[in-house]
């Protein structure tokens, strides 16, 4: 008997992490099953979001573009599936200036207007880079003015950032039919954001030489002994607002800048910088390896929300995501595994910090620390 009792046990226990894996897709099927049994009048039209097979194409339409234009166009094209009304805020020097809208009567309604970012959900998603809802009336005086306001005075403003700043605000409101989808809106700027990222990485690899920088540390020429900053190109830096007037370029911060072996620094840039003491083409190479490593498990968290959060909730991270994070890692280790950033094992930091919040209890007991 005392054996039954632990199969018993053992049975139970199976139950119950098959349930808790497959629950979410039975209750996702169940409320599939009794919409479909619904009349169709029950449904207001502008409370139906897209289905989740169109998003999955949205952010493909998005990854189909080769360039700034196509891939900001092909963000608005999307967006407008989710909202009646959407527009794209370029940020330069602290100003928003219009770049294209839909949605508003015509595409370059929003061209070159000088959006207030100081105050309301604007300054909001700005300042703190998240997505911000809103009502219309904390929005620019003159914006409303100019454009109006949706029916239910609703907005939503999303921050869409690169290397880790604002470049530019995603602006949303469900019009006339009160539409508007911000948690689909929400996963397809990340995607933008990733993506604009991507090609900058693509089109800087082709300018330095296509695979230069994956060769050996051996076999790469030896530095000039310079100055020098990230040469990481800047997808927005073609578009400057009309209503600034141009100004010269800021220093870079200290932390920034890279110091030559051998040439003179102060101790407080060498503390705030820890690639102070290398060479400036070895300090590039840490940077970039830094930010691909923070793309790759960005792109593995936007694809994969369900399984993140309960994968931190079950202290099973790893288990439930390993084949997408060993397939980056593999990404990772052949663009920079034999390169002067491989020391710095910068996957697997920003696995941890990600991915598991700096909680290493999350990833399980499979993860290799």
């Amino acid at each position: 008997m005392p054996e039954s009792k632990e199969i018993r046990t053992i049975i139970e226990r199976a139950v119950a992490q098959v349930l808790d894996r497959e629950l979410p897709k039975l209750q996702a099927e169940l409320v599939d099953r009794v919409l479909a049994e619904l009349p169709e009048t029950t449904a207001p039209v502008a409370s139906v979001a897209p289905a989740q097979g169109n998003l999955v194409q949205a952010v493909a339409s998005v990854h189909a573009g080769t360039t700034q234009k196509e891939i900001l166009r092909a963000l608005l094209d999307a967006g407008s599936a989710y909202a009646a009304r959407v527009a794209l805020f370029v940020v330069k020097a602290g100003a928003a200036t219009g770049w294209q809208g839909r949605g508003f009567g015509d595409d370059e309604a929003i061209k070159d207007f000088p959006l207030d970012v100081s105050a309301g959900p604007a300054n909001y998603a700005y300042q703190n880079r998240v997505a911000t809802p809103g009502n219309i009336a904390e929005m620019d005086g003159r914006f409303v003015e100019r454009f109006g306001g949706p029916a239910n005075e609703q907005i939503f403003v999303l921050p869409l950032l690169l290397k880790d700043k604002v470049a530019a605000l995603f602006y949303a409101d469900g019009g006339a039919e009160n539409v508007l989808d911000a948690s689909s809106l929400e996963v397809l700027v990340m995607a933008t954001s990733a993506w604009l990222e991507v090609t900058s990485l693509r089109k800087q690899t082709h300018k330095d030489g296509g695979d230069a920088a994956v060769a050996p540390v051996a076999e790469r020429p030896v530095a000039a002994p310079v100055q020098t900053v990230s040469s990481f190109s800047d997808p927005f830096a073609s578009h400057t607002p009309k209503h600034i007037a141009p100004k010269a370029p800021e220093p870079e911060p200290a932390a920034e800048v890279v110091e030559v072996a051998g040439l003179a620094g102060t101790n407080a840039a060498a503390a705030t910088d820890p690639f102070a003491g290398m060479s400036a083409e070895d300090a590039d190479t840490h940077r970039k390896a830094q930010r691909f490593a923070r793309l790759l498990v960005d792109e593995i968290k936007l694809y994969n929300q369900a399984k993140v959060a309960e994968g931190r909730r079950h202290k099973d991270l790893y288990d439930r995501l390993k084949d997408d994070i060993e397939k980056s890692r593999a990404t990772y280790a052949k663009r920079y595994g034999a390169t002067a950033a491989a020391s710095g094992d910068y996957f697997q930091k920003e696995v941890v910090r990600s991915l598991a919040e700096d909680d290493l209890s999350v990833m399980g007991a499979s993860f290799k620390k």
